[in-house]
């Protein structure tokens, strides 16, 4: 396995590559890597004949710069990790490699981004499609892969791909959790070992919900999630939405959607976690 850090150096690898006809699949990520990440690079690199895997914490999707410096940073570990599951190229770059100058593009997603993260989080998919967009010119993989545990960037990326015309296929693998059911996420590691355990009960309610979704309503089903979550005193829910899985759009009805989804924000602390389930 090859770490890379120019983008120049990478193109001169994977433009070998590509003149050989080798498919190039590729894992965005920030670092920090669990599970959840592996299984994407596990699915490129069964799908592939290279995988290229990405360690970049993006600043302009960041809206919280507190956030930003607290960001867990491991680069070591990431790359023992990526090479002993078959990642072939890591990208490293620094910030002035993929922000030579400000970017000042700016993406309209809709309605798509004016619900959930988006209301709560001003200016992140934006950050997202910057930073993604410039990602993909430089690798221009066959197919890039994505987690579902983000579900609404997942479907902001299709979004750009179509608005950019990249000819770059999305890849959606399933949410991967711990024995525990909490859904894996770089953040996790901010939280205490009594937080973790506090924090299982996201997970809990939203399995728990699909057996609810029987007998109620959409709106008292989203209210018995959020009293249900607030009822541990660790927990504070920022959002609890559900939409229909394809245009992010909230439902007032069942029969409104044959794919609705239950999108959830909740803080453990000063650790934001998201989580969603899928009910179809």
């Amino acid at each position: 396995m090859k770490i890379i850090h120019t983008i120049r150096e990478l193109q001169q690898f994977l433009g070998k590559a590509r003149g050989e006809l080798k498919t190039i699949g590729f894992v965005p990520t920030m670092g920090a890597l669990h599970r959840g990440h592996i299984s994407l690079v596990g699915q490129s690199v069964r799908d592939n004949d290279i995988t290229v895997a990405s360690i970049f914490v993006n600043p302009t999707q960041f809206n919280d710069p507190n956030d930003l410096l607290k960001y867990p940073r491991t680069l070591d570990a990431d790359v023992q990790l990526l090479e002993k599951n078959g990642c072939n190229y890591v990208f490293a770059p620094e910030v002035k490699e993929m922000y030579p100058e400000p970017d000042t593009r700016t993406f309209d997603f809709s309605d798509l981004e004016r619900v959930m993260e988006g209301a709560h989080r001003p200016g992140h998919f934006n950050g997202v499609a910057q930073i993604v967009s410039k990602l993909f010119d430089a690798v221009q993989p066959d197919r890039a892969y994505f987690g579902e545990k983000d579900f609404q960037q997942l479907a902001i990326i299709r979004a750009m791909v179509r608005q950019l015309k990249m000819g770059v296929e999305i890849v959606a693998c399933p949410i991967v959790r711990e024995p525990n059911g909490l859904a894996m996420s770089s953040r996790n590691t901010r939280l205490s070992e009594e937080q973790r355990e506090k924090a299982t009960l996201i997970s809990k309610v939203l399995y728990e919900s699909k057996n609810q979704k029987t007998t109620q309503t959409v709106d008292q089903l989203k209210q018995w999630i959020i009293n249900s979550i607030n009822g541990e005193p660790e927990l504070k829910v920022e959002y609890v939405d559900i939409v229909d899985g394809s245009s992010l759009q909230s439902i007032r009805s069942w029969d409104e959607t044959t794919y609705p989804v239950t999108c959830v924000a909740v803080f453990c602390g000063d650790v934001r976690l998201i989580d969603n389930m899928i009910y179809n």
